[in-house]
């Protein structure tokens, strides 16, 4: 079975961009990817104004899978304390692996849905590296980045 996923970020995007991009998508869920969804800057990013948007302007499902977070520590030393890139993905990396999250998330979950976090390009965020490693483990998973 081919997983198609799409991932987003929502950084340095209107709301207007944001619901536009997922509508246009043809995704079916929204999977919130962020170890903390509750108190980020873009208000209609937090988890319950998020669901309700998602539902009423998309018609999309939301549901928040924080195995596919990192933990507080790499993320801190990567934001906080400036850490490199390399080091946290391979941090990164290996709690995926720790967690077997080839094995603990559903590909039916996954397929169709987006991936959300706040960074807005992919190329320093852990939705890459999820959909990477699920490829490395799956096979056949097709992704766009819609941002």
């Amino acid at each position: 079975m081919s997983v198609r996923v799409f991932t987003i970020g929502f950084a340095e995007t209107t709301a207007k961009e944001f619901f536009t991009l997922l509508k246009r998508s043809g995704a079916r869920r929204v999977v919130d990817v962020r170890l903390n969804n509750t108190s980020q800057l873009a208000g209609f990013s937090k988890r319950d104004d998020l669901q309700y948007f998602l539902k009423e302007v998309c018609g999309m499902e939301y549901v928040h899978v924080p195995d596919l977070a990192p933990t507080q520590d790499i993320l801190d030393a990567f934001k906080k304390h400036k850490g490199s890139w390399s080091v946290y993905e391979q941090e990164f990396n290996n709690l995926m692996a720790k967690r077997a999250i080839e094995a603990s998330v559903a590909k039916d979950l996954l397929d169709q849905g987006c991936l959300l976090c706040s960074e807005k390009k992919p190329h320093h965020c852990h939705r890459r590296l999820v959909v990477e490693y699920l490829r490395r483990h799956w096979g056949e998973l097709e992704s766009t980045h819609l941002v």
